[in-house]
């Protein structure tokens, strides 16, 4: 990825101790942040002609609905369906080995394909760098895209690859051994981002 984001802001954590959980981002803040994602991506890439947004699931797909939406919002004449595909990269994991019973989703391309295109892949959380580079490796048996870009509602730090993200909701320093859950109202019934104590889930 060529750019990349501002220094880590300060995580505003609002301690629940029952829970040994901290709430960081509320749905109000996750909709501010996917706002100023989808102007920064049209900015960036002067509209959004040639423009494709594959979601990464689980979260990553709705949260890549919801910046369509926004962008066809500002853009006249954009079909937000149009925009947005699902990339599932589990066959392209390095640790499928380890996680043999990880289940297998369906990868769906825009009509239009990628070929050409400028593709922004959508995640919920960057962590080690390794989902993405699985995701870049499922595209190359894909398509050519004039470019790959990469948007992520939270990154969390720790990368174990050199993988950095074009657009970020939240800069969020995070202990290695602390877990990010990102909550959608699609999947969760609920916008929210937690940081829970405890170990992490695999590398992503």
């Amino acid at each position: 990825m060529t750019s990349g984001p501002t220094a880590p802001d300060r995580p505003d954590r609002r301690d629940r101790p029952d829970r040994g959980t901290a709430v960081v981002l509320g749905a109000p803040e996750i909709g501010r942040a996917l706002t100023r994602i989808a102007h920064e991506v049209l900015e960036r890439n002067k509209g959004a002609d040639d423009l494709v947004l594959l979601g990464i699931p689980t979260r990553g797909l709705p949260l890549a609905e919801r910046l369509a939406r926004r962008v066809a919002a500002v853009e006249a004449g954009v079909d937000p369906a149009a925009l947005v595909g699902v990339l599932d990269v589990t066959m392209y994991r390095d640790d499928l080995s380890r996680h043999p019973t990880r289940p297998i989703g369906t990868t769906r391309l825009p009509a239009s394909g990628i070929d050409g295109k400028v593709v922004v892949l959508v995640d919920d959380v960057l962590f080690s760098g390794r989902t993405i580079r699985a995701a870049l490796d499922a595209i190359n048996d894909l398509g050519r895209p004039r470019a790959v870009q990469l948007a992520t509602l939270v990154d969390r730090g720790h990368r174990e690859l050199p993988i950095r993200a074009d657009y970020v909701g939240k800069n969020l320093p995070t202990a290695q051994a602390e877990r990010v859950r990102v909550l959608v109202e699609e999947i969760d019934g609920e916008d929210a981002v937690h940081i829970e104590a405890g170990e992490e889930g695999p590398a992503r």
